[in-house]
């Protein structure tokens, strides 16, 4: 029996069993029946829960982009393995096939070698959506640099932070990126954060957008003609099952932001693994992830989960909203998309639109659309499953995080039953707990607790860059023995998990433990709310009090706002109860969020207790000024 693809649940729940019985017999099969190796591994893992020390595959040897491009060649050389959907319409796309794939990311690979980038170099890449961005990912791996993408949105000062913690040697960026209507210079950002990074010796430059920009002699580099002059033929570097393959950094709640290591074998393999069962991924599939390349997201399942299964991926520039409300439907019938994988934060925007921008385009090519990056509230996921999916698309509400590497609890399409706000079952190999506040595993369900993992599955992160000792206490100090998410959760009647938000957003109200997600998911039930975050707040009588921060839809925004606290109370002590009724509500224009929607709910929680400086890392905000407009003033 073969482990890679789960055909039903009852194959479902033989394979998890085995997973956690034979986890050596289990991923050892899965890693040899359907990947390339140079060399198989000693051991399948070994660990040190105690010492957050971890290898998978030990001593394999590999290289992941011969499994994402070069074993495809025989069979599949011209199929299309990359769509290029460019910010503007009226531009031409781009479908570049497995063989053109392999001759562009071995030319980059070529230019690296050639400008000096050996295997272990840090690469910094930070580019708009666009193929090159694709193709810098596949050549550092291809000859063994570890790249680190930043996204193209973020500050000059954030940049710096990331490229002199990881002490990069090249930086790869364009002169400037599209984005709906503007054109946004990407090369003086960089300019300006190298004022302060003294490790990096060249910059390459992608002409993307046609803004004159400075180049510095001896330092940056055109890489048009490069790339014209390179040779379209590179044999993939030797690498190390545990040899570093990125580092990518999530934010941390003080500090340095947090440089997450993941090496090449066990992220290979479970990423993988999880986009073949979560997508249900079959061969003339077109796969569509909504994603930016300088998130997880965008690393697991644009890139390498998709192009290591010989799937057509697309990559989009644009935003949801340029030209108009319907790009993303205009794009789903334009290559007739199978699976869909966005974010709930587009999902509550395009659902406030006019429904003729969805409902008039053919999305019947659909057979699978999922969500991620924060629990979906139970208004976007029907909205989502009658409008997009019309009610025939199993929605998957994937849970997993940065530092995971991969998805680890979700539905499988048509095979798991689905439940709104959900995430429902942990994929094969992942043994997820919930742990109480005295660090006892919950065994009773229809309980929150703590999530966490208490068995290592093969694409966790090794360690934060530079700093063991961090990663072992933000992850495996709280609850010994365990990887702690931190998130809580609540386990339903029959075993399925729903995220009820991060475990510090579960707040004690009077002796009730309250999270938060699910008051949100009943404000959000009020015809005039956008969108909202619940946070808790110090009360002399209570111990903690919850605050609402609220955004409305315009048609609720002139509203007489005491009647409409009222009403959202109202629907808060309907649904829940009254103990979970807001003490303070604050109307506001729009809630601080990261670039990959989530909303910064430590923020918030901050100006709740009084508290108006020193926020700590707020590098990954997308709109930072509203954290000053939600001190000063309502609206």
């Amino acid at each position: 029996m073969s482990y890679y693809k789960i055909e039903n649940l009852e194959q479902y729940f033989k394979h998890y069993k085995k997973s956690v019985r034979e986890p050596r017999k289990f991923w050892g099969k899965i890693a040899e029946e359907n990947f390339v190796w140079y060399q198989a591994w000693d051991k399948v893992f070994e660990f040190d829960m105690e010492e957050a020390r971890f290898e998978w595959f030990t001593n394999a040897k590999l290289n992941i982009v011969k499994n994402c491009i070069d074993r495809h060649l025989a069979k599949r050389g011209e199929k299309t393995a990359i769509i290029f959907e460019p910010n503007n319409p009226e531009e031409k796309e781009q479908r570049i096939s497995y063989n053109d794939l392999y001759a562009r990311v071995s030319k980059m690979a070529n230019v690296l070698k050639d400008q000096g980038i050996k295997k272990g170099d840090r690469v910094c890449i930070y580019l708009p959506m666009i193929p090159e961005l694709a193709i810098s990912m596949l050549a550092c791996a291809r000859i063994g640099a570890i790249h680190s993408v930043i996204f193209a949105g973020f500050s000059s000062s954030a940049i710096s932070k990331r490229i002199t913690n990881s002490e990069c040697k090249f930086v790869i960026t364009s002169d400037g990126s599209f984005r709906g209507n503007k054109k946004i210079p990407l090369k003086p950002i960089i300019d300006e954060a190298l004022l302060e990074c003294e490790s990096v010796e060249k910059v390459l430059v992608v002409n993307r957008a046609g803004i004159d920009i400075k180049m510095m002699e001896g330092r940056d580099l055109w890489l048009e003609p490069l790339l014209e002059q390179a040779s379209p033929n590179h044999v993939a570097q030797v690498m190390d099952s545990e040899d570093p393959l990125f580092i990518l950094y999530t934010s941390g709640s003080t500090g340095v932001p947090k440089g997450m290591v993941h090496t090449t074998a066990g992220y290979m393999v479970q990423t993988a693994y999880s986009f073949k069962n979560v997508f249900d991924y079959k061969e003339n599939d077109i796969f569509w992830c909504t994603a930016d390349c300088g998130w997880i997201t965008g690393h697991s399942y644009i890139v390498y989960g998709p192009l290591l299964n010989g799937a057509t991926t697309v990559l989009f520039e644009g935003v949801p909203s340029y030209p108009n409300p319907s790009r993303f439907w205009d794009i789903i019938d334009k290559y007739k998309v199978t699976q869909f994988y966005t974010a709930p934060t587009a999902i509550r925007a395009l659902m406030t639109e006019d429904y003729s921008y969805v409902n008039s385009h053919d999305l019947s090519s659909l057979r699978v659309i999922g969500s991620v990056g924060e629990p979906i509230n139970e208004e976007a996921w029907h909205w989502y499953n009658d409008h997009v999916g019309k009610k025939k698309c199993p929605i998957v509400d994937t849970w997993w995080q940065t530092e995971t590497g991969s998805i680890l609890i979700s539905p499988l399409p048509f095979i798991t039953p689905t439940k709104p706000t959900y995430a429902t079952l942990p994929l094969p190999g992942i043994q997820a707990v919930l742990m109480d506040d005295k660090r006892n595993e919950i065994e009773e369900n229809q309980i929150d607790g703590s999530l966490c993992i208490k068995f290592p599955w093969p694409s966790m992160a090794r360690t934060i860059w530079g700093d063991h000792k961090r990663y072992k206490e933000t992850y495996f100090s709280q609850f010994p023995g365990k990887y702690f998410t931190g998130d809580g959760a609540l386990r339903d009647e029959v075993g399925y998990y729903r995220i009820t938000g991060r475990a510090d957003d579960v707040v004690i109200v009077s002796g009730h433990n309250l999270g938060t997600a699910p008051i949100e998911d009943a404000i959000n039930e009020h015809p005039a709310v956008a969108e909202s975050a619940v946070v808790g707040y110090k009360h002399d009588i209570k111990g903690n009090a919850l605050y609402g921060y609220i955004t409305l839809k315009m048609e609720g925004e002139y509203r007489d706002r005491e009647n409409l606290k009222k009403e959202i109370n109202q629907y808060i002590s309907s649904h829940i109860g009254p103990i979970a009724k807001l003490d303070k509500i604050q109307f506001v224009e729009a809630l601080p969020k990261t670039r990959s929607g989530k909303i910064m709910r430590r923020i918030l929680r901050s100006i709740a207790n009084g508290e108006t400086k020193d926020f700590g890392d707020i590098s990954t905000l997308i709109n930072p000024e509203e954290i000053e407009k939600i001190i000063t003033k309502t609206i």
